[in-house]
């Protein structure tokens, strides 16, 4: 590398770097919407429908970032909410955004915060989405503490094909010269897992990070 070549690198460099190999992932966004019920501001979320991906489970509104129809994650977002709760754009206030998370299972996930003056009662649910809309108060995962649990991963350069029963080499260490740990799986790293037992349901994993998240901003204790 030369010099102008050097500082041609520097010119390139992001100013706020993201996620090296993103465009891996699948990327999705999800809004963390607050409603104002009783002079108090609340969650909103959703149970998905039985039929769909991990059916059943409560989320909170998003979907997959959408490049062809998306300018920004922020549009998708606002477009998923769209779709799945019935409220349009100019009905939300997007007043900033959380950390990304990085999900185990290939998923990155950016999270929005937004504010609506729509009622739940007032939300016109996709029913080939969503089961059922509801609220929680911010205030009750502010006095909850989360239940912490863990996952293990490890990595596996090969598996058995459930059809086959073959193997199926993914990174073929021994033929790479690569030292011999690397030719059977290997790590054993331990990933939290939050939850939050309420009254609608439990609410965990991905959805629960993000929570904690916002409600750690909210009381100071995360910069």
């Amino acid at each position: 590398m030369k010099r102008d070549e050097l500082e041609a690198l520097k010119s390139k460099l992001p100013s706020i770097p993201s996620i090296n190999g993103k465009d891996e992932y699948y990327n999705s966004v999800v809004l963390v919407l607050l409603t104002l019920l009783n002079d108090e501001y609340h969650i909103v979320f959703e149970k998905r429908c039985k039929d769909i991906r991990q059916g059943g489970e409560i989320c909170l509104p998003g979907g997959m970032y959408e490049k062809e129809q998306d300018a920004s994650l922020e549009m998708t977002a606002l477009r998923e909410t769209r779709e799945e709760l019935g409220i349009s754009a100019d009905k939300i206030e997007i007043i900033g955004r959380l950390d990304t998370v990085v999900a185990l299972m290939g998923t990155t996930v950016d999270a929005f915060v937004g504010v609506t003056g729509v009622r739940p009662e007032e939300m016109k649910i996709n029913p080939e989405e969503v089961e059922r809309v509801f609220t929680l108060p911010v205030s009750y995962f502010q006095q909850t503490k989360p239940e912490k649990y863990q996952v293990m991963t490890k990595i596996h350069p090969s598996y058995i094909d459930v059809e086959t029963r073959q193997e199926v080499v993914l990174l073929p260490a021994a033929k790479l010269g690569l030292p011999e740990r690397y030719r059977k799986p290997w790590g054993g790293f331990r990933h939290k897992v939050l939850v939050y037992q309420t009254v609608e349901g439990v609410i965990w994993g991905i959805t629960a990070r993000i929570i904690y998240d916002l409600v750690s901003r909210a009381q100071g204790s995360k910069e």
